[in-house]
């Protein structure tokens, strides 16, 4: 019903940057939070970092002071500013919102992925 839309990945140097992008789509329904998940070959899916509609923000350590997370919420869409790239953060990252149907009915909704891929 309602359709995130990622774009932004692709193969980058170490040190590089990417700006990954989320939109999402759809009819009659609001978003409140929504984040950014990433999940490595053999590994959990692991949250990146978060942003609720009011715009407080939480962040894994591991990205802390290279990541920045933000959104427009005219758009529908949330951000993720990746700076200071390194090889481990090579992953599928997926966007997730937390989507509101007619003003009273909430669900999760998930991105397709998107590869980012750190390496020289």
């Amino acid at each position: 019903q309602v359709q995130l839309v990622e774009s932004g990945g692709g193969l980058v140097q170490p040190g590089g940057s990417l700006r990954l992008s989320c939109a999402a789509s759809g009819s009659s329904f609001s978003v409140n939070a929504m984040g950014w998940y990433r999940q490595a070959p053999g590994k959990q899916r692991e949250l990146v970092a978060a942003i609720t509609s009011s715009g407080s923000t939480t962040y894994a350590d591991s990205v802390k002071g290279r990541f920045t997370i933000s959104r427009d919420n005219a758009k529908n869409t949330v951000y993720l500013q990746m700076n200071s790239l390194q090889p481990e953060d090579t992953a599928v990252y997926y966007c997730n919102a937390e989507v509101l149907h007619f003003g009273t009915i909430a669900t999760r909704s998930w991105g397709q992925g998107t590869q980012v891929t750190v390496s020289s």
